[in-house]
This record gives C-alpha cells, sequence and structure tokens, in this order.
C-alpha cells in the first residue's frame, strides 16, 4: 500500500475508535461555536489525537483542521463531518483526512464503509474501483445537496428539473457521487476541510468538484460536484441566478 494512504488509514482508525466509543452517549457534551454549528467533545478529541499521531510519526508536516485551524499545505482533518448527525445520533457522520492532493480517506464508521483515492490511482470503497455515472442530462438526474439555505432561485430551478432531488448532505452526497448513484451535488456553504477529501474521491472516480463559479478548488466556500458530464450544465444554471 501507498505510504500516505497507510498512514492515513491509521488515522482513520484511530478517529473510528473515538468516534464511536461517543456515539448515541447519553452524557455527551455539544457546545454551539460562533457559526451556530454543533462541536461535540468527539470532535475535539479525535483532532487532538489526529494532530498527535502526525506530530508523533510526521514530525514537520503541516496540519489544518476545522476545530484548531492551522496551515495548508498538508494535511487536512474534518474530525466529524456531519456533526448535526452525530448529534442526533444519526449513523451518516464520517471523519475526512486528506494529504492534500495526494491522499484521501473518508471514513464513515457507524456506516462500516470506508472510501479513499490516491492521486493517479482510483478511488475504491470496500476493495472496488469506484466510477461515476454517465448520466447526461438534467432531467435523468438524482440532484443532492446539503441545505436549502444559502441557494438561489437558479438552484430550485435546477432541482426541479432533475429526476429525483435529495438532501443526502455533507460527506454522503460525494461518496455517492464517486460511486455513481448520485449525478450532481451542491453546497452553498463549504470549508476546505469540508472539501478536500471528496474532491480527490470524486476526481479519481472520475468526475469533476469546483466551486460554484467553476474554479477548479475545494476552498471556494461553496461547491458543484459532478459526473463531469453535467458540471457545465449546472454551472450554467446557478450562474443566471
Amino acid at each position: 500500500m501507498q505510504p500516505d494512504l497507510a498512514f492515513a488509514f491509521e488515522l482513520a482508525d484511530l478517529a473510528d475508535q473515538i468516534t464511536l466509543s461517543r456515539f448515541r452517549a447519553g452524557d455527551l457534551h455539544v457546545e454551539t461555536k460562533p457559526d451556530l454549528s454543533p462541536v461535540t467533545e468527539a470532535d475535539r478529541a479525535v483532532e487532538e489525537a489526529l494532530r498527535g499521531r502526525i506530530a508523533r510519526d510526521r514530525p514537520g508536516e503541516p496540519v489544518l483542521g476545522e476545530e484548531a485551524g492551522g496551515e495548508g499545505g498538508g494535511w487536512i482533518i474534518d474530525p466529524i463531518d456531519a456533526s448535526k448527525n452525530y448529534v442526533r445520533g444519526i449513523a451518516v457522520f464520517a471523519t475526512l483526512i486528506a494529504l492534500e492532493g495526494r491522499v484521501a480517506v473518508a471514513s464513515a464508521p457507524a456506516l462500516s464503509r470506508r472510501w479513499w483515492a490516491v492521486h493517479g490511482e482510483g478511488a475504491f470503497a470496500d476493495g472496488h474501483r469506484l466510477a461515476v455515472s454517465r448520466i447526461a442530462r438534467v432531467e435523468d438526474c438524482v440532484l443532492t445537496f446539503t441545505s436549502f439555505r444559502g441557494h438561489g432561485p437558479g438552484f430550485f430551478r435546477l432541482a426541479d428539473r432533475a429526476w429525483a432531488a435529495r438532501g443526502f448532505g455533507d460527506f454522503w452526497q460525494y461518496m455517492l457521487l464517486a460511486e455513481g448513484s448520485v449525478d450532481l451535488c451542491l453546497e452553498a456553504e463549504a470549508n476546505l476541510w469540508d472539501l478536500a477529501a471528496p474532491k480527490l474521491i470524486v476526481e479519481e472516480a472520475g468526475g469533476r468538484l469546483t466551486d460554484l463559479r467553476g474554479e477548479d478548488t475545494a476552498a471556494g466556500g461553496d461547491c458543484l460536484a459532478s459526473n463531469g458530464l453535467l458540471h457545465e450544465t449546472g454551472l450554467s444554471a446557478l450562474g443566471a441566478e
């Protein structure tokens, strides 16, 4: 196994132990951050543990995390993506780990699922290589989104055209895109730690992930991801807002 990926798996194993140990705990401590999103003791424990392991085994490599910040260009960590699900006992949550542009892992222990990718080597889950769909018409596509909030009328027109529009959201929609089950994904609000790992997994599966203006970045504050065939159509529809 590629060494960076093997290390990312070790980090994911460590994160899974922590998140599962506190999942659905009756005494789970939850706080509200300034942006009104929840943060739990598990979020902080995962990020602290992963930072500690990186400092021990990869000294000098930079780390950027949701809870403690840091510098880019190295490891990017979202300790619990879909924290609102985690807080409410919904099993659709994951730890997202990326070595920027090189390796990505999304580990969802309550679902017993893990997805990963290495730049130039493809994307995988459960030992199987992933590939996006070949759906080429919005009217035939499954469109997903994290929230209605922040979207303008172009989003709603696009969702109305879709064969099915579903609020799966967060990391889950991008993994479904990489698996070929979803064709078009949108987020009005997102951060680099939300998208760094999904971007590599989606692209290694043959898809595309940009911001809503079409810039090739995971740090644009919003996101459009697709199977590639629907990307320009999606950008055009959203650009009309």
